[in-house]
C-alpha cells in the first residue's frame, strides 16, 4: 500500500514538472493595429457623416484596450460611452450587439450578463474578424431611431470594417 502510494504521490510530482517545465511564458494573437484601427474609425464616421448622423466610434483590440474613440462635432454627450458598451458586447460575445439584444430578449429571466459592465443590448457593436479569428471590435452610436437608430449605427461600422477588408483577408 505504502509503495503504492509512493508511486502515485511521484507520477503526480512528474507531471506538474513536465507540464510547467513545458508551458508557454509568452504568446502572440493577431489583433488591430493602431493604423487598421484609425482607417476603421474614420470610414465609420464618413458614411455616418454622409448620411447626416453625428456619432461616435470605438474600436477594441482583441482584448478588449480602446485603439481609437471619436466623438463627432454635435454627437450626444451619451454616444460616446455607449459605442465603448457597444463594442465592448460584440468583443466579448462574438456576434453584433444586435444580436446578443435578440438572445436576451428571448431569455428575460437570464439577466445577469446584462449586469456587466459595458454589456449592452443595442444595436451599432460589430466584431472585426481576420477570417474566423477574432481580431477587434466596433462601436458606432449616436444615429437617433429615426434616422434607423442602432441599425443605423451598425451600417456605419460596417462601413469601416469594409475599409480595412483587404488586411483582414490577408492577415494582416
Amino acid at each position: 500500500m505504502t509503495t503504492r502510494l509512493v508511486a502515485s504521490a511521484c507520477a503526480a510530482t512528474f507531471v506538474m514538472l513536465s507540464t510547467s517545465a513545458s508551458a508557454q511564458t509568452l504568446i502572440s494573437y493577431p489583433t488591430l493595429s493602431t493604423d487598421a484601427a484609425l482607417q476603421l474609425a474614420q470610414s465609420a464616421l464618413a458614411l455616418c457623416r454622409k448620411e447626416g448622423q453625428k456619432v461616435s466610434v470605438t474600436v477594441l483590440d482583441n482584448t478588449g484596450r480602446t485603439k481609437v474613440a471619436i466623438r463627432d462635432d454635435g454627437s450626444s454627450p451619451h454616444s460616446f460611452e455607449h459605442s465603448l458598451r457597444k463594442a465592448y458586447t460584440a468583443l466579448t460575445y462574438n456576434m453584433p450587439s444586435a444580436e446578443y439584444g435578440k438572445r436576451a430578449a428571448e431569455s428575460p429571466g437570464a439577466i445577469g450578463p446584462q449586469l456587466l459592465p459595458n454589456i449592452t443590448t443595442a444595436a451599432g457593436g460589430l466584431p472585426v474578424r481576420a477570417g474566423k479569428t477574432l481580431v477587434g471590435a466596433v462601436g458606432v452610436s449616436g444615429t437617433p431611431g429615426s434616422a434607423g437608430g442602432g441599425e443605423g449605427d451598425a451600417k456605419c461600422g460596417q462601413a469601416g470594417i469594409d475599409s480595412i477588408g483587404k488586411g483582414l483577408a490577408a492577415g494582416g
